[in-house]
């Protein structure tokens, strides 16, 4: 068994979190985002993963962070499809510790998940593989019957929601990831996770000139011909919202208070874009977008000591800063669909 560091909180043995800089940049300073680790699925998209983990209602919880996009996504679409009851869920972030363990159950009572009974996330991944060495991420989809983490695959976990767990849809859900569109959907995610997702963190963790500007680049090189496809077309595929559009979202709703001091030179900020500001707009004034999305956590810096001088201006004014007003100022997205009373086509 390999060596860990650790530390003990509460009686518990907790390692410690790998450091991206450290584990997931190559030699030439680019960054590398570790694979997924858990990524057997639950049904039909999965093959002969629904054996293992079937598709049932109470089976499992989900776990993700305000802060984090990947997770992100799962919450809303969780909500859109009105899975609630299916999958329960919780969140997790940072606690304060001398050494960095990783995502904490620090809105529980006592630091612990009442469902799971544990205070750190990388305790249901540890009980599901005990040589696992690489971060413990969210989303994380916890089989609350073994406390095993059974799913991270934020590439497909939103898609086993929409496909494998259609028994639980609420009546009227919107069909996010429809049979004719499907890979198109997925050419095109896995082109957002290149280039615009990811492409933040490549910025962020690039440890290199070099790699610094060609994610600069590549990132806004991206943003320009999302601009240019949504000049005419409400949402990424049309009349109606995609799981695509899911992923996104969750970048541009970061993109001004968040990522902005990851990318540095800061060329377009999301309010100057003709198209992509309204429609990142449209998609905030569903209310699963706006109730999964937390934007006073995302402007607070993490990093700064209490009573500092030098605080950013989101920091010295969040409480006076009304996001809900600005995200929801009125647009005029709806006039390019053909259908403009709905923003979902529901399943047949």
């Amino acid at each position: 068994m390999a060596e860990y560091d650790y530390e003990i909180v509460n009686g518990r043995k907790i390692r410690v979190r790998p450091v991206e800089v450290v584990s997931e940049v190559d030699e030439n300073g680019y960054f590398h985002r570790q694979p997924n680790h858990f990524t057997k699925g639950f049904g039909s998209l999965a093959g002969s993963g629904a054996e293992e983990n079937p598709a049932e209602a109470g089976r499992y919880r989900l776990v993700w962070a305000k802060l984090c996009h990947w997770s992100n996504r799962a919450s809303i679409v969780r909500e859109l499809l009105g899975l609630e009851d299916a999958i329960s869920v919780n969140l997790v972030d940072h606690g304060t510790h001398e050494k960095n363990l990783g995502w904490e159950f620090v809105y529980d009572e006592n630091n612990t998940d009442p469902v799971l009974d544990i205070q750190f996330l990388s305790e249901a991944y540890y009980q599901a593989d005990e040589e696992y060495t690489g971060r413990t991420t969210v989303p994380a989809l916890i089989d609350v019957k073994t406390g095993k983490v059974v799913n991270n695959d934020y590439n497909r976990l939103t898609n086993y929601f929409e496909v494998d767990f259609k028994p639980f849809h609420k009546k009227g859900a919107p069909d996010l990831y429809p049979e004719e569109l499907r890979g198109e959907i997925d050419r095109l995610n896995a082109w957002l996770f290149n280039n615009v997702n990811n492409g933040v963190y490549k910025t962020a963790f690039a440890r290199s000139k070099e790699a610094y500007w060609d994610a600069y680049h590549a990132f806004y090189a991206a943003m320009d011909l999302l601009e240019e496809r949504l000049a005419n077309q409400r949402f990424l595929f049309g009349d109606y919202v995609t799981d695509s559009d899911v992923r996104l979202y969750v970048t541009l709703a970061r993109l001004d208070i968040r990522y902005t001091y990851q990318l540095g030179h800061t060329r377009h900020p999301l309010f100057t874009y003709k198209n992509l500001w309204p429609y990142a707009r449209d998609l905030y004034q569903i209310p699963a977008f706006r109730s999964n999305t937390y934007f006073k956590d995302f402007a607070k810096p993490g990093n700064q000591k209490n009573g500092t001088l030098m605080e950013s201006f989101n920091a010295r004014f969040l409480d006076e800063i009304n996001f809900d007003a600005y995200w929801g100022a009125p647009h005029d997205r709806a006039r390019l669909s053909a259908d403009p009373g709905n923003k979902f086509k529901t399943k047949e």
